[in-house]
This record gives C-alpha cells, sequence and structure tokens, in this order.
C-alpha cells in the first residue's frame, strides 16, 4: 500500500479540555466505538474501581486527573485514529502545548454546567496560534445545565472563534432524551448505558416524521425543530474547508458518561478531520507523502512501567515511512540509530510495530538519547520547530533527604525534566539544584514519583524567583560580566544554557535596559544549536 494511501487513512488528534469536563470518560467511549476496549472504567469512585484506559500511573489513579499524555491508537469505520489524552489539570499545561504540537485536529470539551472555563480559553489560544481545527463537544447534557444557545455566544466570544452546530440536545437535565445530527438529518435516542456501547438507536431521518412526537413527546419535538430552524437561519452553514483551516469550529452535545451523542462525534470526525498535515522545520516545511523518512520527539516517558524500569521517547512520524531495525540520524547527536521494539500503545499495552507512517505516534525505548525536541531523519540536517520550554513560574529548591541516596536523586530528577514534567536548573554559586515548574501539583507529582520510581526521598524549599530568561548574545565579554556580578541569579538549565532568574519584574527590566547586548528569552525555542 503506497504511503499516500496510509496518509489518507489516519486521523491524529488530542482531546483537550479544564479539569472535570469530562475528557477521560470521553477518550474510553471513544475507544469503545473502535473496539479498542470492552467495558469502560471510571476515574475512581465509590461505585466503578476500575480505572480509566487512558490513566496509568499511579498518582492519576488516586487523584483521579490525567497528569501525563497517553498515546491510544485504534480503528474506526476504516480509518486508522491516533487519539492523544492530555492532562486537563492547569499544572500541566506544558505537557498540554507540546502534545499540541503533535496532532493535526483537537476536540475540546465543554462542561455545559460551567462552560468556557480559564484553562479552556489558553488551551483554545494555543490551538489558534497554529490553526489547528478543533470539534467542540459539550458534555454532561444529563446535567442541569445552561441553554445551548447562550453556550454558543459564550464559545464566540471567549475562545474568539466562530462555532456552528452540527447536533442539538433534545431536552437538558433529567429531561434529556438524545440529540438530532443536524449533519446527517438523524435523531438518536439512547438507553442509559455508562459502560458499553449501546445498540438500539432510533433513527428518524426528517423532523417533520410525526414518530418524533411519539418517541420525545410533542412539546419537545416541537421545540427541536424550532431551534433547528433558527439555527439554519442564524449559524453559516457548516463547510469542511472552513474547519479545516481552523476557522470554524463544529459543536455538538451530549453525555460522555451515558454514551448520548459521542457517535455522531466520532462519525463526523473520521468523516472531516484532516489526515496528517505539513510540519515545518528550521531549515523548511515538510510534506508527510515526501518519501524520505522524519519525525519528532514530542514527549519522554520513564518508568511507564516501574517493573521494567523503561523510558520511552513518543515520536510524531511527520513524512515517509518509519521502519523497524533501520538506521537513522539522530541530528542532534549527530549519529545513527536504530530501535529493535519500536510500539504502539493502547495506555499502558504496548505492542511492537513493524512500520509506521505519517500521523502515526511511535514509542521508542530510550536509553537517554532523547530530549524534548529532538529530530530523527534519514540524513537530512533539520530540526522541527515549536516545541518550546516555558518560563516557569514557581521556583524550589531541592532538599534531599537521604544523603546515601544522592545518585538515585540526580537520576530521578535528571529523567522526570527530561520528560517534561518541570524544569531543572543549577546555580553556578552553591550547585543548589532548582525546579521551576508552573503549578503547584508538579511538585507532588516530582517528589511522589522520586520516591516510588527511583528510592529517593526529597522536599522543596520555595525560592522567590519571578520569571527564569534563557539569555544569549553575541558579546561574550557582556555576559561573562553579566554572570559575573548577577552569579547568586544565574543558573545553567540542563543543556548547559545560562539562566537568569529574575527575582521581581523590575529587576528583571532594569537588566534588559543595563544590558541590551544580551536578549533575554522567555520559551528555549530560540535553542535550536545553539550553546552557551
Amino acid at each position: 500500500m503506497s504511503i499516500k494511501t496510509e496518509i489518507e487513512k489516519r486521523k491524529t488528534f488530542a482531546i483537550i479540555s479544564h479539569p472535570d469536563a469530562g475528557k477521560t470518560t470521553l477518550t474510553e467511549k471513544f475507544l469503545l466505538f473502535g473496539g479498542a476496549i470492552q467495558t469502560a472504567g471510571a476515574v475512581k469512585n465509590n461505585k466503578i474501581e476500575k480505572t480509566a484506559a487512558s490513566d496509568f500511573m499511579e498518582i492519576e489513579k488516586q487523584r483521579g486527573i490525567s497528569v501525563a499524555t497517553s498515546v491510544m491508537t485504534f480503528n474506526y469505520k476504516n480509518k486508522l485514529v491516533n487519539l492523544l489524552d492530555t492532562p486537563g489539570h492547569k499544572d500541566f499545561a506544558e505537557d498540554t502545548y507540546r502534545t499540541l504540537t503533535a496532532v493535526d485536529s483537537v476536540i475540546l470539551v465543554i462542561d455545559c454546567v460551567k462552560g468556557v472555563e480559564a484553562q479552556t480559553e489558553r488551551l483554545m489560544e494555543v490551538c489558534r496560534m497554529r490553526d489547528t481545527p478543533v470539534i467542540i463537544f459539550i458534555n454532561k447534557m444529563d446535567r442541569e445545565g445552561r441553554d445551548g444557545f447562550e453556550l454558543l455566544d459564550e464559545l464566540e466570544e471567549k475562545l474568539n472563534i466562530k462555532v456552528r452546530p452540527l447536533s442539538w440536545p433534545i431536552g437538558i437535565g433529567k429531561t434529556f432524551k438524545g440529540v438530532y445530527n443536524i449533519f446527517n438529518s438523524s435523531v438518536r435516542l439512547f438507553d442509559v448505558n455508562k459502560t458499553k456501547v449501546a445498540k438500539d438507536v432510533v433513527e428518524i431521518n426528517n423532523l417533520d416524521d410525526s414518530a418524533l412526537d411519539d418517541l420525545v413527546g410533542h412539546n419537545f419535538a416541537n421545540d427541536l425543530r424550532e431551534n433547528v430552524e433558527l439555527i439554519e437561519g442564524v449559524y453559516e452553514p457548516f463547510e469542511k474547508e472552513t474547519y479545516q483551516r481552523g476557522e470554524l469550529a463544529p459543536v455538538f452535545f451530549g453525555s460522555a458518561l451515558n454514551n448520548f451523542g459521542v457517535q455522531e462525534l466520532l462519525d463526523t470526525f473520521v468523516n472531516i478531520a484532516p489526515a496528517p498535515l505539513p510540519r515545518n522545520t528550521n531549515t523548511r516545511e515538510v510534506i508527510p507523502t515526501e518519501e524520505k523518512f522524519s519525525g519528532f520527539v514530542f514527549k519522554i516517558h520513564a518508568n511507564i512501567d516501574p517493573r521494567h524500569r523503561d523510558r520511552i521517547a513518543f515520536l510524531r512520524v511527520c513524512s515517509g515511512k518509519f521502519e523497524r531495525n533501520k538506521f537513522f540520524k539522530h541530528v542532534r547527536l549527530n549519529k545513527d540509530v536504530r530501535f529493535a521494539n519500536p510500539a504502539t500503545f493502547m495506555a499502558q499495552d504496548k505492542s511492537v510495530v513493524e512500520e509506521a507512517f505519517p500521523g502515526d505516534v511511535v514509542g521508542l525505548y530510550d536509553t537517554g538519547n532523547f530530549k524534548i525536541g529532538d529530530t530523527l531523519t534519514e540524513g537530512e540536517e533539520m530540526m522541527y520547530k515549536g516545541i518550546p520550554s516555558f518560563s516557569p513560574e514557581i521556583f524550589k529548591e531541592v532538599i534531599n533527604k537521604d544523603p546515601m541516596k544522592s545518585k538515585q536523586l540526580d537520576k530521578g530528577l535528571q529523567q522526570l525534566t527530561e520528560e517534561g514534567v518541570a524544569q531543572l536548573f543549577t546555580q553556578t554559586l552553591g550547585n543548589k539544584k532548582i525546579i521551576g515548574t508552573v503549578g503547584e501539583l508538579q511538585f507532588e507529582v516530582i517528589q511522589y514519583r522520586l520516591k516510588n520510581e527511583y528510592a529517593a526521598s526529597a522536599v522543596f524549599q520555595s525560592m522567590g524567583f519571578y520569571k527564569a530568561c534563557w539569555m544569549t548574545t553575541t558579546n561574550k565579554a557582556k555576559m561573562e560580566e553579566f554572570v559575573r556580578i548577577k552569579q547568586t541569579e544565574i543558573a545553567v538549565d540542563k543543556d548547559g544554557n545560562y539562566v537568569f532568574l529574575a527575582p521581581s519584574a523590575w529587576m528583571l527590566r532594569m537588566a534588559q535596559e543595563n544590558y541590551p547586548e544580551i536578549k533575554f528569552h522567555f520559551t528555549s525555542e530560540f535553542k535550536v544549536g545553539m550553546g552557551k
């Protein structure tokens, strides 16, 4: 089968949301429809003790949140779907931002009770920066939530994107009876079923059909007819091209927990979502149909299976064909590497893959060769762009509680920060280890994983820094002068690049004014091909 045919079969997307909007539940229902799992679990609650298929780190099971991006692959209607489930918690936003570089489209989950929340707006900003096509799923319609039209207005206003409903709810809360699929003009009524795919589906292909009144009642049927007429009059007709350019977001309504509206969403997604798209490098744009393989690492995860101490780099294939046991060029290290056991994933279940095509995400067993953003090619010197680290907002010094385990602590800190869980800075004066994060919860995760995966015990002591700024200059003497004068606020990152730990916004502004020869960067994007 040709590379072009393989590419056309693939849909690679991420599900994003504010915490508790129902993202992980929707992920499970997609896997159910794709036949990848037989029965849905639920994030730990009083009734169901099974754990969500995509949450496999122990701390995720305990807290009921996703803190690491999971990669899952399943087949649906002759398409191979690569689904990336992302952390919803704001403290892990950076992991989500990086994951968005590896997908071609996004499904955004909104809670119908809470509407658009702060984290939703931030995630959408990242999508808008890249013109990523977005489908919106308004979830929890089985709860007493807000009016559908009110939610649509809020989506347009707060997310800065035009919307177009492609399904509409029949009732809400206790009176929620199902959804009308505007995209293909059919009504589906489901029984409440939290664990299996509903088999009894009633389809009505015409809203004027009196059978609709018999099924949902005359009042609900009339409300639906009026609402759909209003939608057709107010909102622009749906066009696939406008959606794929990231200018229009189709909207679906439903209840992921009860399987309402999920199949409408999935059926439309595989129909309209883009196949793998071109990607930019530091030298040129790469087209997926090119014969030669290339790809980039967007995530690293140590100890997916703590019993085997494995470390896996997640690689997005961008062009050509990835093959098991074939040598590829690791551009940053300038050396050839090959992989005996590349893997695909169904949460923590792995299987060896012989070949992979653009859009696929492959897990590469790694002994420490990879960092986030690394590029593999068939020899071409290029690096994929757009996978930055951001300046942290919280800084804490690492205090070793067990000097006998110093080696384990150093190894744990190195591996966890290479995963992108947090950033590690080493203060040049006193050799202090400083962790920088965007949220407090990351420290809890790091502490837990250091203890359980590396047998290292550490606590964290707050430090009063405002921002971490990477520095570049062509004036070596000025850089040396700045580092000497500011030595208590200078650190190096894990790649050996100088970082200014600014104590305050005022001190940063003064440094910028007093040293115009030095550029202060707030993301690590500049670092491609750069040393100190």
